[in-house]
């Protein structure tokens, strides 16, 4: 099979939150069409939500310091998830995969283990800039997506929800 097609890199990145979210107990939201700049909601049950708009790759660029991965995020879609009207925090999510699309899950007679990681990059109020096609986006390698991840953006959400958009642009 080789290497896959952009349609199933969006599908596992979808998956690999689904699976977290499940087992978490958090309520998935998947937006049938992204036109918000958001792929997912993910909701708590005391009902605070963060919103994600999820990529993938087998080719991670690592920045400089080699402290994280930098992808870039095409413009307008920057701009929905930093925006301050937002009433859910934006962030962007990041999964990496191997290049073939065989490795990607191994599953046996007794378990399904997916071959895959994920991180976190908080957009939502971030600065305007100039360029008009993509801005580079660092998301920290200590910033995984994975239950502490979750609790850790749920915390931005709360923070916003507490002292609002300019007490969070500010911090």
């Amino acid at each position: 099979m080789g290497v896959a097609d952009s349609w199933q890199q969006e599908q596992v990145s979808l998956a690999y939150v689904a699976a977290l979210a499940t087992r978490g107990g958090y309520t998935l939201g998947k937006w049938d069409v992204d036109k918000d700049g958001v792929d997912l909601s993910v909701k708590r049950s005391d009902g605070l939500t963060f919103e994600l708009q999820m990529k993938c790759t087998y080719s991670p660029t690592v920045t400089a310091r080699g402290a994280a991965y930098s992808y870039d995020l095409d413009m307008p879609t920057y701009d929905k998830l930093r925006a301050a009207t937002r009433t859910s925090v934006g962030f962007l999510g990041l999964v990496i995969v191997p290049r073939e699309i065989e490795e990607w899950m191994v599953h046996d007679e007794h378990e399904l283990t997916m071959r895959c990681s994920g991180y976190w990059a908080k957009v939502q109020d971030a600065p305007p800039v100039q360029n008009t096609s993509t801005k580079a986006i660092h998301l920290p390698m200590h910033q995984r997506i994975d239950l502490p991840g979750f609790e850790e953006m749920f915390s931005h959400a709360m923070h916003r929800l507490m002292f609002g958009a300019q007490a969070v642009a500010v911090a």
